[in-house]
């Protein structure tokens, strides 16, 4: 093999979609201050569409931003363009069908402009990847991964456009299903859920007011949230294999039976775009560090998206990365160093636990069919609305301004 195609980086990032193109985007000053040589590989064509006028799609899926993670953006200088297709949650409201109980939370008394944001996918890839355009990146793309072997100061990457790179840290963001954990001998454990997520973006008879509801029944939890308009996204949560009738609905049919079960508190719904379904399963990676290895995103954990902070936990992983490698950096450590990765890993580990343990609890805490404990959640939700500080505090770690 030539010179030309074998490569020395500091940094190989394996993933260029949002968390992966995130770590890129918040790695530019340490680039620029430290002269870091980053590569991104990502195994799906990038569209060429960054001067094209935007298009948004009724169907485009869509992620919700906690106002710490466009805090995040913000720092990394993309959040001013992700701003002009977000649309801010101001309030959120919980709630279990057949019941009184409620919990409010407003942005305004938290002093906040935003709980949150829900922002478009292909948007914040557009943002993101404009912004990479203008770093001095190493981009094989598309390329793919075809053999991650460890080495002495590092990882070979062995890619199909016929590359091979020594990456001093290799960065795994390539989602839970490329393989290169399994190459690698990374464990995870998986425990489902036995639910499907129907996710689909409907439209409604007036204006949501920034207002993003979880709705608890007895088949699972229905969340809205809002999106530029009258649209708002939806994520119905069903026992597994009771989600096949409804996809196979006609729209109409589709859309009175989320009326049933939802309720008349978003008004009535009047249009749903195309519908898809995931099994939902909560997995989490045995190992997130080695010498030379960080594991991000999708590939050290999937969570049940019913407290929405699957990306939000994903990209405070970034930024505790970023944080790690410039303290190490300003010491002289290389970035792929054992102390830099264990710095990274005591930043995480407490946040990671209680987000897994809270999105799990709620999963099992409303879904469990019983009088008495329906009763518990219910007296459960009004105390919460009534406790002030315990209803901020809360709401000041989802934001994920508080850990």
């Amino acid at each position: 093999m030539n010179l030309a195609t074998r490569r020395r980086v500091d940094i190989a990032i394996i993933g260029g979609g949002l968390v992966g193109a995130s770590l890129a985007c918040a790695l530019a000053p340490l680039i620029s201050r430290h002269t870091l040589t980053v590569a991104v590989i990502e195994a799906a064509p990038l569209p060429e569409l960054a001067e094209a006028p935007w298009q948004p799609s009724f169907d485009a899926r869509s992620s919700a931003i906690a106002q710490g993670s466009a805090e995040r953006f913000r720092g990394m200088g993309v959040w001013q363009a992700m701003a002009e297709q977000a649309a801010a949650i101001e309030h959120i409201h919980v709630s279990e069908r057949g019941r009184l109980g409620v919990t409010r939370l407003t942005a305004a008394e938290l002093g906040q402009p935003a709980l949150g944001y829900v922002v478009p996918n292909a948007w914040m890839g557009r943002v993101l990847h404009r912004r990479l355009a203008d770093l001095p990146l190493a981009w094989h793309c598309p390329a793919s991964v075809e053999a991650i072997v460890p080495e002495a100061q590092g990882y070979r990457l062995s890619l199909s456009d016929g590359c091979t790179l020594h990456a001093g840290l290799t960065v795994l963001a390539d989602g839970g299903c490329s393989g290169l954990k399994e190459q690698l001998g990374i464990a995870s454990d998986a425990v489902p859920y036995d639910q499907v997520a129907l996710i689909a973006n409907v439209e409604i008879s007036r204006p949501h007011a920034g207002i993003a509801y979880e709705r608890f029944t007895r088949e699972g939890p229905i969340a809205l949230l809002p999106l530029p308009g009258q649209q708002m996204a939806l994520i119905w949560t069903h026992p597994a294999g009771r989600e096949a009738p409804r996809l196979a609905l006609s729209d109409g049919d589709f859309l009175a039976e989320l009326q049933r079960a939802f309720g008349d508190r978003a008004g009535r719904f009047r249009r749903v775009g195309i519908r898809h379904a995931y099994p939902l399963t909560l997995v989490t990676a045995r190992e997130a560090i080695r010498p030379g290895l960080a594991v991000l995103g999708n590939a050290a954990h999937s969570l049940h998206p019913v407290a929405g902070q699957g990306f939000n936990l994903a990209l405070r992983g970034v930024t505790d990365l970023v944080a790690s490698l410039e303290q190490a950096l300003a010491q002289g450590e290389s970035p792929g160093g054992m102390l830099v990765l264990r710095d990274f890993e005591a930043r995480r580990i407490v946040d990671r636990h209680q987000v897994i343990r809270f999105s799990d609890g709620l999963v099992r805490l409303f879904g469990v069919d019983s009088g008495m404990l329906a009763h518990a959640r219910a007296a459960g939700l009004v105390g919460l609305n009534l406790l002030g500080p315990l209803r901020r505090g809360l709401a000041r770690r989802a934001m994920g301004l508080e850990r």
